[in-house]
């Protein structure tokens, strides 16, 4: 970890995350709500909204992961630029970057309840801040990573993609 990166991790408390890199939680609303989008027989209740912090640094990545019933705003606020990697509900793989020059892109972008994502740094960035809001709020009862091998049932088609970017 280079020494930009540990100033920021310690500036900001960050943890290592199950998906790669580091974040914390730095926001969780406390109003509550019953989630409509959730089937039956699971428990319904969210914060309206959460909000981390999130880093990735030198070859770290997010692997393929999804938040089955909330939509994710991802934000960059410092470094990158991101790829965010996407597989939607058809199979459909989609790029997109996450930059801080605003001429050549956003610093932000939504993905859909139920959207496979993964993130990794752009070429030649070697570290990059940004942020995650679900609302929803987030609740690991909703948070799926696969492994390469369970994606890939479903989507032979990206294999390549796939397995850069899960961790098993």
């Amino acid at each position: 970890m280079d020494d930009a990166v540990k100033r920021i991790v310690e500036r900001f408390a960050l943890v290592p995350h199950p998906e790669g890199g580091y974040f914390r939680e730095v926001y969780r609303s406390t109003l509550e709500l019953r989630h409509t989008g959730i089937p039956p027989g699971h428990d319904t209740g969210r914060a309206a909204g959460t909000l981390i912090y999130f880093l990735l640094s030198g070859r770290d990545f997010s692997a393929f992961h999804r938040v089955r019933w909330s939509d994710e705003i991802w934000h960059l606020y410092a470094g990158g630029p991101l790829e965010l990697c996407l597989i939607d509900a058809d199979g459909g793989l989609e790029r997109r970057l996450l930059t801080t020059d605003l001429m050549q892109g956003e610093p932000t972008t939504m993905i859909p309840a139920g959207t496979w994502q993964s993130a990794r740094l752009a070429a030649g960035t070697t570290w990059a801040l940004g942020g995650c809001s679900v609302a929803p709020g987030f609740d690991y009862d909703d948070f799926e990573m696969p492994s390469a091998d369970e994606l890939l049932a479903s989507y032979p088609e990206h294999e390549a993609t796939i397995r850069e970017l899960t961790r098993r």
